[in-house]
């Protein structure tokens, strides 16, 4: 750890802080606003299909402005994004809101590069370790996320207005704290070292098994998670105990990542998905065993721990799939497809939970866990084939 390295961790913190806020409120406002009960979380889908959508300009304005300046527009977006979600709150405007949360998409796909950015801050003996640390920034948004949501939704006459409100408060924190960075200058495309096209980068299985990794596990976290809200709300538990169990979930997801580097440096990155993977099947068994409180936040937990596992995994694997001359192509392409896939299951879980219910959702996640469990056995073979060829 070293002082840039600390920096970038509590910007990730604020970043969390602003997501893990959209997740405990968005789907709550939409569902006051939306003119139908089934686009209740198109404000949730609004903020990840906005990732995708500006990945490619993201990753443009990194390679022509580099690191600290395009993460600096992306706060400047997130202050004006989240405003905009205030005033549509307060006017009760369901499309401005979806609006504002598809701007806000923009610093979503900018702060999501701060796990490569690590790398690029250490050693690459040392980028596990990198990656893993700044991730757990995110114990931040776990713990500030949920109890800001809470201590702001009757602020402002309109609830949650006064949540909306205060991220623009954050963004001008994490705003004054990256420009502390002094990130490194990127590489960049040239005549000796021109870079593969992403197709072609693209077809490599270890591209093709990291961004799985990282896109189904993610996307199986956003659909639990996004519909955690109102499945509670539905069985009758308070806002206190979403909260409750979004700040356990959010731990779940970032405190791992305090050892995560570690025991993927010790143990290999594929036994890291593989255990990610379990503890995701582990998480559906207890969510459809009931839904007493307890239940919510054991399955809530384990689903933290497996995406961390899966994410951390996913991305450590990501970084032998491109040169260095290539990493901003890559890394678009990597979060364009976990945006993608997390805009569908934002949205899908709205529809899914307020007309199939929790119990159907359940069984549902199953289908990419199934693909997933396929991609790495995939990848072993691969690789087990590889091995005998490279020591002829």
């Amino acid at each position: 750890m070293n002082a840039s390295l600390l920096w970038l961790t509590l910007c990730q913190g604020f970043l969390l802080i602003n997501n893990v806020t959209f997740i405990a409120i968005n789907g709550l406002v939409g569902l006051q606003l939306a003119p139908n009960v089934w686009l209740a979380t198109l404000p949730v889908m609004g903020y990840v299909a906005g990732g995708a959508l500006f990945t490619g300009l993201v990753a443009r304005h990194h390679r022509a402005w580099g690191r600290r300046r395009a993460f600096q527009l992306s706060l400047l977006v997130a202050m004006a994004s989240t405003a905009l979600c205030a005033w549509a709150a307060v006017e009760r405007q369901f499309w401005w809101l979806v609006a504002g949360t598809v701007i806000a998409g923009y610093y979503n796909a900018s702060a999501g590069l701060y796990r490569f950015a690590a790398t690029e801050l250490v050693t690459p003996a040392f980028k596990e370790r990198a990656i893993s640390w700044v991730l757990a920034g995110g114990i931040l948004g776990g713990v500030v996320g949920p109890q800001l949501a809470n201590l702001t939704r009757d602020v402002l006459p309109v609830p949650f207005a006064g949540a909306y409100a205060a991220l623009v408060v954050v963004a001008v924190m994490a705003l004054v704290v990256i420009s502390f960075i002094p990130f490194p200058p990127l590489p960049v495309p040239s005549a000796a070292h021109p870079g593969r096209p992403l197709r072609e980068i693209a077809r490599q299985p270890v591209f093709i098994v990291a961004v799985m990794a990282c896109a189904l596990g993610y996307g199986v976290m956003s659909l639990l998670m996004t519909a955690t809200p109102i499945a509670m709300a539905q069985c009758k538990h308070p806002f206190s105990s979403a909260a409750l169990v979004l700040e356990w979930h959010v731990l779940g997801m970032f405190v791992p990542s305090f050892f995560t580097g570690s025991l993927i440096k010790r143990y290999g990155v594929m036994p890291i998905l593989v255990a990610g993977l379990v503890l995701n099947l582990v998480c559906v068994a207890i969510a459809l065993s009931g839904v007493d409180l307890m239940h919510f936040i054991s399955a809530l937990l384990l689903l933290g721990v497996g995406w961390n596992f899966l994410y951390v995994g996913g991305t450590t694997l990501f970084t032998e799939a491109y040169r260095p001359e290539e990493r901003t192509t890559a890394q678009a392409a990597m979060d364009f497809w976990v945006y993608i896939t997390m805009a569908l299951t934002a949205f899908g879980s709205g529809a899914l939970v307020t007309t199939g219910g929790w119990t159907w959702m359940n069984i549902g996640t199953l289908l990419p866990l199934a693909v997933l469990a396929g991609t790495l056995v995939w990848l072993a073979r691969q690789r087990r084939g590889a091995a005998p060829a490279a020591a002829g």
